[in-house]
């Protein structure tokens, strides 16, 4: 029996409180369809046995263990005659929570029922075929027949037709690839002539290119001498002393000379750089050369081997998908224009080497000459400077000469008024011992006589003597220590130029007599 409590009346199942109007009913099946509201969740039906009481909540399945907890659900029932039987309270599963078993499928036991029963079986009767459509089946199947035998002729003869075009297509194909190939090959022999023609060429003008690099060496290493010969040069004429350190024409010649053997190194040196660089442009351009010969060679001994091939050769074999997959790099345009670029390359390459050639020999030749210019035009310098030095060395000789035989005049002046201040001691002690001696008279014999007067004139006139010969004395002192003095300063300006002249003469010429660039210099 279901108690029906009041409408709306719901409860969670596993909950702490008691409900005082719930029937708990467990899920069975049901003896006829019937439904719930929209807030029910699966059919339910009551099991034999006596009905369970009203108000009765089993809280745990421990009370009843034969009980499935997975059996019962609070659900909100309504009357039979307030809602119509349909197929909605058939669920296809209910799991409550806690559990970890799969839910329980429930079966459906109205679904493909219609509401006339009856619909069902009648329909068994229309599951069969009639005589008519049996006859049409047939004939159909006769039609395809004859249909799938004529397309078959149809087939076969065109099939006929296809293998003859097929293989004189195949021939012909053939034929035209070998043509192919042999066009291929007299192509790549030309261009491989070409190359090889040109590199022949390249690697001759790179072999008279090195010998030129080594001659603009030699060359610069010749400068090293007269570079150094004239560095110590100057060197050598900077210990000259005093006036001797003079800015002459030979000192403007070492430096000018100095300039240019540093300007001509310069020169040698980017000229050494450009030809060091050339031959590296060269060699990459004989590289160029013999990979494109090499690359041609392979190429020529693969379409050699191509070309001989036929369908009775041996090694010939299936490559599945080779024909799909395109490995070029060029086009027959780009391939030929590759190799003419190369030709043009190089012959590129041999022109700036010929020109370079040329110039290295033009600046080789000017440097040879301008380097020997500057070499005469110092050592002429040299010459004219020491004839000069000569010829002063003898007139400082002279002077020294003139000057001696003075400061020995002066000497012997200067004894004279020596002797002169002495001779005037023994008349100035005469007069002044008169004037002593009469200083003594008596009386009114003091007198200023005419004696008196000239004894003491003639003690200022002694004491302006000495006085005069001390003042001629020392003047004459003075001049000899002038004529000393020039003397020193002659000899010193002697021994100078004497130095000066074993510099020049001696030291910077005798690194000069002979020019220390071999003649192979020049062409």
């Amino acid at each position: 029996s279901i108690n029906i409590p009041s409408p709306l009346l719901t409860l969670a199942l596993f909950c702490t409180f008691r409900p005082t109007a719930l029937t708990i009913l467990p899920c069975r099946s049901l003896p006829k369809p019937w439904s719930s509201t929209t807030h029910a969740t699966h059919n339910m039906e009551q099991i034999s046995g006596p009905p369970a009481k009203t108000g009765t909540f089993y809280q745990t399945p421990r009370s009843h263990p034969w009980r499935p907890t997975m059996g019962y659900e609070a659900v909100e029932v309504t009357p039979l005659h307030e809602q119509p039987i349909t197929n909605q309270l058939v669920a296809s599963s209910y799991s409550p929570s806690g559990m970890c078993s799969d839910p329980v499928t429930f079966p459906n036991l109205v679904t493909g029922f219609e509401r006339n029963p009856q619909h069902a079986a009648r329909a068994a009767l229309y599951t069969r075929y009639t005589p008519n459509e049996w006859t049409t089946s047939n004939v159909c199947t006769y039609a395809d027949a004859d249909k799938n035998r004529n397309y078959s002729e149809k087939v076969r003869s065109e099939a006929v037709r296809l293998m003859r075009e097929t293989d004189e297509k195949t021939s012909q194909g053939q034929r035209d690839a070998a043509r192919r190939l042999g066009e291929r090959i007299t192509d790549i022999t030309f261009w491989r002539n070409e190359l090889t023609t040109e590199l022949e060429k390249l690697i001759a003008e790179s072999a008279q290119l090195t010998d030129t690099k080594r001659n603009v060496q030699k060359a610069l290493q010749d400068l090293e001498p007269p570079l150094h010969i004239a560095q110590e040069c100057l060197y050598h004429r900077e210990s000259r002393k005093g006036i001797e350190l003079v800015h002459d024409h030979v000192e403007k010649s070492l430096l000018v000379e100095v300039d240019n053997l540093r300007a001509s190194q310069e020169k040698l040196s980017q000229l050494l750089a450009k030809i060091t660089k050339q031959l590296a442009d060269c060699r990459a351009a004989q590289h160029s050369l013999e990979d494109d010969i090499s690359h041609k060679e392979s190429a020529l001994g693969i379409d050699s081997i191509c070309h001989q091939l036929n369908n009775y050769s041996r090694g010939i074999n299936y490559y599945g998908g080779i024909e799909k997959y395109d490995p070029t790099v060029s086009t027959p345009g780009t391939w030929s224009g590759s190799s003419s670029t190369r030709i043009n390359n190089s012959h590129s390459e041999r022109s700036k080497s010929c020109q370079l050639r040329s110039d290295a020999e033009s600046l080789i030749n000017a440097v040879a000459t301008s380097v020997w210019d500057c070499w005469s035009n110092t050592n002429n310098a040299f010459n004219n400077r020491a004839s000069e030095m000569l010829e002063a060395k003898s007139k400082m000789q002279l002077h020294l000469h003139k000057t001696q035989q003075e400061i020995f005049d002066v000497e012997k002046h200067i004894e004279l008024l020596r002797k002169a201040i002495n001779d005037k001691s023994n008349p100035m002690k005469v007069a002044q011992t008169r004037l002593e001696a009469r200083a003594h008279r008596p009386g009114i014999e003091m007198c200023r006589d005419n004696a008196h007067l000239r004894l003491v004139e003639e003690v200022c006139t002694i004491q302006d003597s000495v006085a005069t010969l001390h003042r001629k004395l020392q003047e004459a002192e003075a001049q000899h220590q002038q004529l000393l003095r020039t003397k020193s300063q002659l000899e010193s300006n002697l021994k100078q130029k004497v130095d000066a002249l074993f510099i020049d003469r001696e030291k910077c010429m005798g690194l000069r007599r002979s020019f220390p660039v071999n003649n192979t210099i020049k062409y």
